[in-house]
């Protein structure tokens, strides 16, 4: 395989998933579909990890992808970034800008980074799009005025936990079938990431949550949101060399 091969598959990649961006965040799509096209990036990425030699995935780069929270408090996403970073074998951390407005940061392979931002954009469209009608549901209307706030968190708690459950599924299910292939491209594209990673000499600190009250309701309603959507890894083509997966 040539040197020019590896720029190649990844802007092809970009491609893709660009069109799959015109196609679900810009046009404002459903949920399954939406999550019918994290399923499908996912796969793409695979893909491309199975076209590039060892050697070319450990002269590959790391790359920084910055997804913009715009808001200086927590984002439902937060409970998910660490799963959407984990499907896709790279490292994520929280900034903070000048204005104080929270931002995550995906450190990895360029592939990775961009399936990376991706996912968090769809995932972030998505929890709003399904807060909004579940406050036009008969069960918001039953909430007090005063209890509102807490519903509408619970809620979109409950669903990002659901989605951040069906994404580390997704992982070690596509984890299983790529040891199959013989190579053992997660250990091979971690020691590349901790690597590059080490370089940097970052003083990153993980941060335990604070325990939060919750609405079971909505926390509940917000989980079957969640495990209601679509997200089906054995759509597409199998991967080269594998067998088909099954759904």
């Amino acid at each position: 395989m040539n040197q020019a091969s590896s720029p190649a598959a990844l802007d092809k990649l970009k491609l893709r998933i660009q069109a799959l961006r015109a196609k679900t965040i810009a046009n404002g799509c459903t949920e399954d579909e939406a999550l019918s096209a994290a399923a499908k990036v996912a796969e793409l990425l695979d893909r491309h990890d199975l076209s590039l030699s060892d050697i070319e995935l450990r002269a590959s780069p790391c790359e920084r992808r910055v997804f913009e929270t715009h808001r200086k408090k927590r984002i439902p996403l937060d409970d998910c970034i660490g799963a959407i970073a984990h499907i896709c074998d790279c490292r994520v951390w929280r900034e903070k800008n000048a204005g104080g407005e929270n931002s995550y940061v995906f450190f990895g392979l360029g592939a990775d980074v961009e399936v990376a931002h991706y996912l968090a954009e769809l995932i972030d469209g998505v929890v709003r799009a399904e807060l909004g009608r579940f406050k036009t549901s008969v069960d918001y209307g039953r909430f007090r005025h005063q209890e509102r706030h807490l519903a509408n968190a619970s809620f979109a708690l409950g669903m990002v936990a659901s989605i951040a459950d069906r994404l580390l599924a997704i992982k070690a299910g596509r984890d299983q079938v790529n040891e199959g292939t013989g190579r053992g491209l997660v250990v091979l594209k971690a020691s590349v990431v901790d690597a590059e990673l080490d370089k940097l000499d970052l003083k990153l600190r993980t941060v335990r949550s604070a325990s939060r009250m919750v609405s079971m309701t909505a926390y509940e309603a917000g989980g079957a949101a969640g495990a209601s959507l679509a997200i089906n890894p054995g759509l597409g083509e199998a991967h080269p060399g594998t067998a088909s997966k099954g759904s």
